[in-house]
């Protein structure tokens, strides 16, 4: 069928002509109402949104000389996040001469890792990252 023939069918449709594959010998088109196709394609995209699930990064700070119960609270506001569904990364800061105790910092951060383990699972492992040693822990499926 010629361009002009398939105008002329749109029109008297009262619809419009939409190229499909313009690349092809001969282009492929399609009589169509593409106001309510657009409309459509937006209504699909966003059922598709809501259904998503937006994981955020919650973050907490430790430092090297916090104390039990601190670390106890830290805790339990990790696990609190990973039963949300969220990724929390875990963030031990070296003030002064604490840098030269590098090991009890990883210790630390693999103890807050053990008490979080019924929750949440080791993304990545304690690494040193200037004077912060950055740990991320992400929730387990309880499925």
């Amino acid at each position: 069928m010629s361009i002009e023939e398939a105008q002329s069918l749109a029109a008297k449709m009262n619809l419009d002509l939409v190229k499909i594959v313009p690349n092809a010998q001969p282009p492929v088109c399609r009589i169509m109402d593409y106001g309510k196709y657009c409309f459509e394609m937006r209504k699909k995209e966003r059922e598709a949104k809501k259904k998503q699930k937006v994981i955020e990064i919650k973050e907490i700070r430790l430092s090297m000389g916090i104390g039990e119960n601190d670390l106890e609270t830290k805790v339990n506001h990790a696990k609190r996040f990973l039963q949300a569904g969220n990724k929390v990364k875990v963030v031990l800061r070296f003030r002064g001469r604490e840098m030269m105790h590098t090991k009890l910092g990883e210790d630390l951060l693999q103890k807050f890792a053990d008490a979080c383990a019924e929750f949440g699972a080791i993304e990545k492992a304690p690494r040193l990252d200037s004077r912060n040693m950055l740990m991320f822990l992400t929730a387990r499926n309880s499925k």
